[in-house]
């Protein structure tokens, strides 16, 4: 009796136990885009220039939260978007970037760490410097439309304002360019004397990569900013 009691617990908890991965293979796509939806992290001055300063004494978290080192980016699977989740105070953001037709508004931290993919876009090279030169980022393309880079590839145009900020200045590019360039054109980082912002994101098969490049067209401090451009970049990031 007590035999098929126990053999009746079993067999209920491995089927509820196959229900559940059953679920979750079918909604990770949606439970991915929410987990990475519910980061909403405050950026701010004193923020940024933490980051700055670890950066710029090159600490020992520094060196172990920022990565440069494209080879090791992986794609945003269910688990990476979990570990990323739970590792978020890794992240050392420097700014954030707005792109208001497209619904873009997350923070940038530095590298292209998977933690930092996975929830921020990331800065492409050690040295960047906004306002001045190339400022490239790089960010995942998801399938849905309002998630990381996503929107960079479904919805921005060329002519689209982009607004970049340390949190205590504006710079404020336009685009001017929109290509789809091979994976290996790693040349597209590089910095260059005319002040621009470069994008970059997959394509929609992964194998490629679709860049947009801005040009700068204004710079004032944060301040003085409109009262719906200020209310935006004030606000939590990814919101």
């Amino acid at each position: 009796m007590k035999k098929n009691v126990f053999f009746k617990i079993t067999i209920n908890i491995v089927f509820i136990l196959l229900v559940l991965v059953a679920l979750v293979m079918i909604f990770n796509r949606p439970i991915k885009n929410q987990i990475i939806n519910s980061y909403h992290p405050k950026v701010s001055r004193r923020v940024v220039l933490r980051a700055e300063q670890r950066q710029r004494q090159d600490t020992k978290r520094h060196r172990h939260n920022v990565s440069y080192n494209f080879k090791k980016v992986k794609s945003l699977d269910f688990e990476t978007a979990v570990k990323a989740r739970m590792a978020s105070n890794q992240i050392e953001m420097v700014g954030q970037i707005l792109v208001p037709k497209s619904g873009i508004h997350l923070p940038i931290g530095l590298g292209v760490s998977n933690t930092t993919l996975a929830l921020a876009a990331g800065t492409m090279r050690p040295d960047q410097k906004m306002g001045t030169g190339n400022y490239p980022l790089a960010g995942h393309h998801m399938v849905n439309h309002y998630v990381l880079f996503g929107p960079l590839y479904f919805k921005t145009k060329v002519g689209d304002r982009i607004f970049l900020t340390d949190m205590k200045t504006i710079y404020q590019y336009q685009a001017y360019q929109r290509k789809f360039i091979a994976a290996n054109r790693v040349d597209v980082v590089d910095q260059t004397r005319k002040p621009i912002v470069t994008l970059v994101t997959c394509d929609a098969t992964g194998a490629g990569r679709l860049m947009i490049r801005g040009k700068l067209v204004n710079k004032y401090p944060l301040n003085t900013a409109t009262p719906k451009l200020k209310r935006a970049l004030l606000r939590p990031a990814n919101n």
